[in-house]
Order: structure tokens, then C-alpha cells, then sequence
């Protein structure tokens, strides 16, 4: 018997980061939205919690080929 196990968590993940003061809030979410995007702030994110969402199984039954 042959099973397909789907675990669904939710992964928070956190980064400590610097940027320029003198940022209104538009310009701080721009910033840290520009950073994402280009990959620079992903080396610095560590998974924070993870929280379980659901887990399922399905049963594969192997066919028997005929001889």
C-alpha cells in the first residue's frame, strides 16, 4: 500500500534589517518590497514559527498487472 501525505503549514519568517531614517511609511513598505524583489533580503530571513495547519493522507492502491 502506497500513501500521499499533504502536511500544510504556515511559515512565518522573520529578518532584522536597516534602513535609511527619514523614510514615511510608503517609502519604508517600497523599500522593503524593492529589497524582496530583488533577493537581497531573503539570505537575512529565518524561519520566526510555524504553525500546522492541516495534514491529510490518500491511499494509493497498486494495481496488479495480469500475467
Amino acid at each position: 500500500m502506497k500513501l500521499i501525505v499533504t502536511v500544510v503549514e504556515r511559515i512565518t519568517s522573520e529578518a532584522h534589517i536597516n534602513i535609511p531614517d527619514g523614510l514615511n511609511e510608503s517609502a519604508i513598505k517600497q523599500y522593503i518590497t524593492d529589497r524582496y524583489n530583488t533577493g537581497e533580503i531573503l539570505t537575512d530571513l529565518n524561519i520566526f514559527q510555524v504553525d500546522f495547519e492541516s495534514i491529510s493522507a490518500r491511499i494509493i492502491h497498486k494495481l496488479q498487472q495480469s500475467q
